[in-house]
């Protein structure tokens, strides 16, 4: 599906082409904090189909427990995230559904690390549910 976002303030733009299969809400400790809240929505979209249109997003490199380093990327001026990729090259893009004009019609499909889920969120029926990350 055909996408555009944006950041707040508008100063990032963005266009790609995302997969409605693999939508997912991650419950992992690190969206929590890099969220701000409970969970973060995300689609994965192709590197090839990801193009910024407008502004100069920043980056923050987080490593994980695996030692795995993602760039996450947010807007310097309104702070908003944008999507994250790994270091040193990577064929996805995921992005935060929320800065995608198209977001309603991004429902999720599953849910991943659902051991780091708070355990005052209701579980979302129909969903796949893994406890860690599926490979």
């Amino acid at each position: 599906m055909k996408v555009e976002g944006a950041c707040y303030c508008g100063n990032i733009q963005f266009e790609a082409e995302v997969d409605l299969q693999n939508v997912s809400v991650c419950y992992c400790t690190d969206c929590q904090r890099l969220s701000g809240t409970a969970f973060r929505v995300s689609a994965p979209a192709p590197a090839a189909t990801f193009r910024i249109t407008c502004g100069t997003p920043k980056e923050y490199i987080k490593t994980a427990a695996s030692g795995s380093r993602r760039i996450q990327a947010f807007c310097g001026e309104c702070g908003s995230a944008l999507y994250a990729t790994a270091v040193g090259g990577n064929n996805t893009y995921n992005i935060r559904t929320g800065t995608l004009r198209q977001c309603a019609e991004l429902a999720p499909v599953k849910e991943i690390w659902c051991d780091s889920a708070l355990p005052w969120l209701p579980q979302m029926d129909g969903l796949a549910r893994w406890k860690q990350e599926p490979k």
